[in-house]
Formats: structure tokens, C-alpha cells, sequence
């Protein structure tokens, strides 16, 4: 299969990761982006895609020219709330090119992962969303920090664990490539705080995750802005439910990523300088044989975004899941 992929928002560090991570996919045949910096070489945007990656972005994509395409796919990066509005003018696009059959989107946003858009849009963290991903054609992607603490919960799978409390750092590219006072260098190079404590956009979805995998308990998360660019580290505490030891823990984490190839068990301590610039999520354990906890260190812009959305997308279409993403991280980053 080749297929031929349009970015809506190709200029944010979203839309510059999927542009890094599509321009190695064997199976992409082509890959354009729209902007409003349209005009503009991906490499003058985009540094790092200098000779590697060439094109132009575009004001707009032109769907008629993917009418031959065996594989039209469209990645949305837009700012929260801008797909939602576009989809029906979309929809009808495709439809005018004979393609609405053929389109895989694949959302970026916050704007289809609740639960009242399914299964219209099918929730994309492939983890444990496996089976329902295969042969979709709309894709909500999952959050990055609702990545960060579903993995750190898929070993809890079907327990009653009463309260359970996490905290996650996560670097200032996660805010967007506009400087607000949050993300700003010098405003943060040297600081460490909480931001939207017990109240963060993603615990909606973390909540519906929760429900699914049958795992009773309320969840209280503090989310922290951390003096680093990329990367997320997630600590997942809690009382350790009776009968389940810390070696019955680990146990459970082994068993529930036996299949994820995206996801490595380290001993120890998770490193986000392990992950930065990669796909995969480190998982370690550890008890006091009272008390619990599952940590989990993933990059943001990375299994929290972009090469999670092509994970998606190999599901969705067939393809192996690890096609264009069995790349190491930078280390030291």
C-alpha cells in the first residue's frame, strides 16, 4: 500500500513531528502540510528538516488532487477547536473528489475524544485500544498526558484501587510553539510549578479510560510544568489493593505490554532522556509491599502525539504497527 498524507497545521511542533516521523514511512508516498505561513519551505519552518524533507506548505490542499490516491490520509494538528468547525466543509470536499470513502483522519485535538463522539471517531491510544484502531477511518488521538497516566493504569486493569493520586512533569513544548508566560525560556529555564491541579482538560478522557478497563477508583492529578522542552515523566501512586503484592504488580505491568512494542519495562526509574526524540514509553514499578506505584516517561511531542498518531494510522490501515517507527531517541538529549 502507499499512501499519500495532507498535515492541516504543519507548521506547530505537532504538525513538524508528523513531517519528521511520515518522511521516513515506507509506506508514504507523498506529504504536503498547510499553514498560514503558507509559501514557506518545511525546512525554513522546521529547521531540522532541512534537506531532508521538501515541500512547500500550502493555504489550502487542493483534495481533488488525491482523486488517484490509493490511500488519501489526512493528520489534523489545528489548534483546539478548529477541526470541529472545518469537518463538515471537509467532509464535503472529499466527498466532491471521490475520496470520503478512502480519507483515514486522524485527530490531533482535543475536539472528538470524548466519549459522546464514538464510534464516530474511534479513541487512538493504541496500548489498549488495539482491535477497536484496525480499520478505522476517523481517529481522535490521545492526549499526552492522558497518555502518560493510561499506560501507567493498563496494569490496574479490572482492580478496585480506591484512591489513587499522580503527578506528571511535562516540558514546555507541550503548550504549542507561541510563548506564553507557562513556556517562556526565561521564565521557566529556572522554575518548577503546578499548573491546573486536579483540574487539566485530559482527566475526561483518563476518566472514560477508566471505565473501560474496569478500574474503580478516584483518580486526583497535578500536572507540572518542568524546566525541559520535551518529555513527560508520570508517577501513578496508590494503596496496593489486597491480595497484589509489588511482585504481583510488576507481574500485571509485564503481562498487560507483552504485546506493545512501543513500550519498554526498565528497572528502576524511567528517564525521559530515554524517550526524548522517540516513540516508545518507559514503564517501571515499585512497592513498599503497602503501597504502589507505576512510572512512565514518554516524550510529549512523540508517543504523547505525533508518532502515536502514525501508530494510529499503521492500525488503522493494516500496515505493521512499528512501519517508520523503530527509531532510537536522542540520548543525552
Amino acid at each position: 500500500m502507499k499512501l499519500d498524507a495532507a498535515i492541516l497545521g504543519a507548521s506547530g511542533y505537532g504538525g513538524g513531528e508528523l513531517l519528521r516521523w511520515l518522511s521516513g514511512h515506507p509506506a508514504c508516498a507523498s506529504l504536503r502540510g498547510t499553514s498560514r505561513h503558507a509559501g514557506r519551505a518545511f525546512g525554513d519552518v522546521h529547521p531540522n528538516l532541512r534537506g531532508i524533507v521538501p515541500g512547500v506548505l500550502e493555504e489550502a490542499i487542493d483534495w481533488s488532487s488525491f482523486t488517484g490516491s490509493e490511500q488519501p490520509v489526512v493528520f489534523s494538528a489545528l489548534p483546539h477547536g478548529e477541526l470541529a468547525a472545518l469537518l463538515p466543509g471537509l467532509e464535503r470536499a472529499w466527498d466532491k473528489a471521490g475520496i470520503a470513502d478512502k480519507v483515514l483522519l486522524l485527530d490531533l485535538s482535543t475536539d472528538f475524544r470524548g466519549v459522546e463522539h464514538r464510534p464516530r471517531f474511534v479513541y487512538g491510544q493504541p496500548e489498549w485500544n488495539r482491535a477497536a484502531l484496525k480499520g478505522a477511518r476517523r481517529v481522535a488521538c490521545a492526549g499526552c498526558f492522558a497518555t502518560a497516566l493510561e499506560l501507567a493504569l493498563l496494569p490496574l486493569r479490572g482492580l478496585d484501587v480506591g484512591f489513587l493520586a499522580a503527578t506528571g512533569a511535562t516540558g514546555s513544548s507541550g503548550s504549542g510553539a507561541t510563548p506564553v508566560e507557562g513556556t517562556h525560556h526565561p521564565l521557566r529555564a529556572q522554575d518548577f510549578r503546578a499548573y491546573k491541579p486536579l483540574a487539566h482538560q485530559h482527566m475526561a478522557e483518563v476518566n472514560a479510560a477508566m471505565a473501560e478497563l474496569g478500574i474503580q477508583g478516584d483518580l486526583a492529578f497535578v500536572p507540572q510544568s518542568a524546566p525541559m522542552v520535551r518529555g513527560i515523566f508520570m508517577s501513578l501512586q496508590f494503596r496496593l489493593p489486597q491480595g497484589l503484592t509489588g511482585e504481583g504488580l510488576a507481574a500485571r505491568t509485564a503481562e498487560a505490554f507483552q504485546d506493545a512494542p512501543f513500550v519498554r519495562i526498565v528497572t528502576g526509574s524511567p528517564r525521559v532522556g530515554a524517550v526524548a526524540g522517540g516513540a516508545f514509553c518507559d514503564v517501571a514499578t515499585a512497592s513498599d509491599g503497602r503501597n504502589g506505584v507505576v512510572m512512565t516517561a514518554i516524550d510529549n511531542l512523540g508517543k504523547g502525539m505525533a508518532s502515536q498518531a502514525v501508530q494510529c494510522m499503521n492500525l488503522a490501515l493494516g500496515l505493521p504497527e512499528t512501519a517508520g517507527l523503530m527509531v532510537p531517541g536522542c540520548y543525552p538529549g
